[in-house]
């Protein structure tokens, strides 16, 4: 069979195509929850209030952070860096996630006709590391740290599952998990709403 032969019958498998569609929908979704998470933590730490267009942001946030690029996600990247939160190979990862992402968004044909380079397993698990590591840190360094109960308390961080997390987690195993397995949490959402 030739390559172009193998390529349609790829394409025309509904169990392949749908689990092309499916990995290319939860990598841009995932890839959303990264960036919001690099911007909007940053954005509600220099918040000084709420007005009708949401969040008022403090005079350090321009000075302290959108000074920093003009980019948003550049520069919340960047005073993460400089935070200690995230190194200069975090970034170097951010980069390559993004491709990828552009890649999947703008190449979409190319990707569902076989044609596209994108790793999904590799860019995901990078992409999952640099989240756990962004939130985990917001968590250990601030929620915590304003917390009276674990003043002195010895942090896990191993043990903390960030909600990003924990929302990528169950798209992956909703969508692409043993049906059985995946429709557990819709039943059991029923049955507890159903009781109240």
């Amino acid at each position: 069979m030739s390559e172009s032969s193998r390529r349609w019958e790829d394409f025309l498998n509904p169990e392949i195509l749908k689990t092309k569609l499916i990995s290319a929908s939860i990598y841009l979704a995932a890839f959303e929850i990264l960036k919001d998470s690099i911007i909007e933590r940053i954005e509600t730490f220099f918040t000084d209030g709420f007005g009708p267009q949401g969040n008022i942001l403090s005079p350090e946030y321009e000075t302290e952070v959108k000074s920093i690029h003009k980019s948003k996600v550049r520069a919340s990247l960047e005073w993460l860096k400089e935070q200690e939160a995230i190194t200069a190979e975090d970034i170097e990862a951010f980069d390559k996630i993004r491709e990828s992402r552009n890649e999947v968004a703008h190449e979409m044909p190319n990707l569902l006709g076989g044609e596209s380079s994108v790793d999904f397993a590799q860019q995901f698990e990078r992409m999952v590391a640099l989240l756990r590591k962004i939130e985990v840190w917001w968590i250990v360094n601030f929620e915590l740290a304003i917390n009276p109960d674990f003043q002195d308390a010895e942090i896990d961080e191993d043990g903390i599952i960030p909600g990003p997390l924990l929302t990528l987690q169950l798209m992956l195993e909703i969508a692409l998990g043993d049906p059985e397995k995946a429709s557990y949490y819709y039943d059991e959402f029923r049955k507890r709403s159903n009781k109240s």
